[in-house]
């Protein structure tokens, strides 16, 4: 009886070491990875560029959760590529509201030009009113520049 006594107390101590280990090094890993941001550039009143921007960060939310993994876009547009913000002119409005509600756990910003909306207004002589998944950012090409500098991934479709 004291053999298999013995034999059963080593075997749970060597299991409770065993997973404390397995748990101590979980979030080592975890906190060690990288985190996936992606910055994709929109500067024209295209269309085409407008919904290839919008496919790329479908595709690239899409892989990474297939993968268990978030990821952080922020699609910046700036010049003529502000239209695809802009509530009276966007093509492509519908899409980026149903890519907004379906990104969740991710994150997805639609960053948009002051510089460029300001410029417009004052060319069109009337306030512009943006769609209300924008964010307004000072000037797009400093927000690219600044998310590069913080290692985001760029991509101009």
């Amino acid at each position: 009886m004291r053999g298999w006594f013995r034999q059963a107390t080593f075997v749970a101590i060597a299991s409770v070491a065993l997973i404390s280990t397995a748990l101590a090094e979980k979030p080592k890993a975890i906190g060690s990875a990288k985190p996936h941001r992606l910055a994709i550039q929109v500067d024209q009143n295209d269309p085409a560029v407008m919904n290839l921007a919008l496919n790329n960060a479908t595709n690239v939310i899409e892989y990474y959760r297939a993968k268990g993994v978030d990821i952080n876009v922020d699609i910046v547009t700036y010049g003529p590529g502000l239209h695809m913000l802009r509530a009276d002119t966007s093509p492509v409005g519908d899409r980026i509201k149903s890519l907004r509600d379906a990104t969740f756990p991710s994150k997805i910003q639609f960053s948009a030009c002051n510089n460029t909306k300001e410029g417009m207004e004052k060319k069109e002589g009337h306030p512009i009113k943006l769609l209300s998944e924008a964010v307004i950012v000072p000037s797009g090409v400093v927000r690219l520049m600044e998310l590069q500098e913080k290692g985001w991934s760029y991509v101009r479709p």
